[in-house]
């Protein structure tokens, strides 16, 4: 079971590169295609000789240039991707802040409850998450709605809306496995990220340098 676990922490942290690589990727071809083809005119315009093949390779360019108006919806659509695997990312990671100055203030025991009634409420907003997006993406997919910009390569809205129920699925079972840790006295809280004992630390290692 840990195998496994540590498996799908893996897969998550790959998934999430990976498409942060996708989209710099495609960003970085589109930025380039729709400047570059100037260089060729600009020789063009300089040398004579070779003007008309440095012209064909401009007109070349600015066409790949002209047809990528597909890259903006494919970024946004990789984005959408990579926040929602973020999001339980960030519930596994203790990314998300969390304001519980008051809750500290409390005994460990009235903490824990706290923590597995906060808890009880996250679950509660994914899985209602959970079953209002799959019934939206049911209907998506029912309709064949194509995406925008996309639909040239046969990429229908369903296909990118799929992420929003499997996204909030994950953060129902991260905070399903942080529920029972609490339960069963491993955990004491959500495990959310305290800014200000992270800003307290790093300023006592700044002192510690000097």
């Amino acid at each position: 079971m840990h195998a496994l676990t540590r498996l799908w922490e893996h897969l998550e942290e790959a998934l999430i590169a990976l498409l942060l690589a996708a989209m710099t990727l495609v960003t970085f071809a589109y930025v380039l295609f729709n400047n570059i083809y100037t260089l060729f005119y600009t020789l063009s315009d300089k040398w004579t000789l070779t003007s008309a093949l440095f012209s064909n390779i401009g007109d070349h360019l600015m066409g790949v240039a002209q047809g990528m108006t597909w890259s903006v919806a494919l970024t946004k659509a990789l984005f959408g991707w990579m926040i929602f695997f973020g999001i339980s990312f960030g519930v596994r990671t203790a990314g998300h802040l969390g304001v519980d100055s008051l809750v500290k203030l409390t005994r460990r025991p009235i903490q824990r409850l706290l923590g597995m009634l906060a808890c009880t409420c996250c679950l509660a907003y994914a899985g209602l998450f959970v079953i209002a997006s799959y019934k939206w993406v049911a209907a998506l997919f029912v309709a064949k709605i194509g995406a925008e910009d996309l639909d040239q390569f046969g990429i229908q809205v369903g296909f990118i809306a799929v992420i929003v129920p499997i996204g909030f699925s994950l953060v129902f079972i991260r905070y399903l496995e942080i529920f029972w840790r609490i339960f069963t006295h491993r955990q004491l809280g959500l495990g959310l990220a305290d800014e200000a004992a992270e800003a307290s630390k790093l300023a006592a290692s700044n002192e510690e340098q000097h």
